[in-house]
């Protein structure tokens, strides 16, 4: 006979990333970050539609494995995305594989900050939500660049 099993202790909690689970809500929607956007207060989501982040929980975090540093919340263009398509990074065509959709204008993703940066001195840059925008890429630009495209809504 089985017994049933009930609240536990987070000791004896069963889950790898005990964090990520707190933060966790049903269905795995993340109700709140500790991670800070680059005013300094506490990072907004980004985009669940499609769901971005390198970890594809809708906000711009990042860690050691994230050697693109996707920190930067932007609101996509025609001109960007044929910008880093030019590059060798195609955002529009859909991998499902990687849970990559394909972006079109108007979709909000969050970009590595380097590239960002590289349309950024091009004049290609594309609006950035600041409150959604990780505090790492304060060490990629300043705070000024961001700034001048701050994405503000109509």
């Amino acid at each position: 006979m089985k017994e049933a099993i009930g609240w536990a202790p987070l000791r004896f909690m069963p889950w790898a990333n005990v964090d990520a689970f707190l933060k966790s809500g049903f269905g795995g929607v993340i109700l709140w970050s500790m991670d800070k956007n680059v005013l300094g207060s506490e990072l907004k989501a980004c985009c669940f539609e499609p769901k971005t982040g390198y970890y594809r929980d809708g906000f711009c975090k990042t860690g050691a494995e994230d050697i693109g540093t996707h920190v930067v919340c932007a609101i996509m263009t025609n001109e960007f995305l044929e910008f880093t398509r030019s590059r060798g990074n195609d955002l529009i065509t859909p991998i499902p594989y990687y849970q990559f959709p394909g972006l079109k204008a108007g979709d909000k993703w969050c970009l590595c900050v380097s590239r960002w940066k590289e349309a950024y001195l091009e004049g290609l840059a594309p609006s950035v939500i600041l409150e959604a925008t990780h505090e790492k890429a304060l060490e990629y630009g300043s705070f000024e660049e961001l700034l001048e495209h701050k994405y503000l809504e109509e």
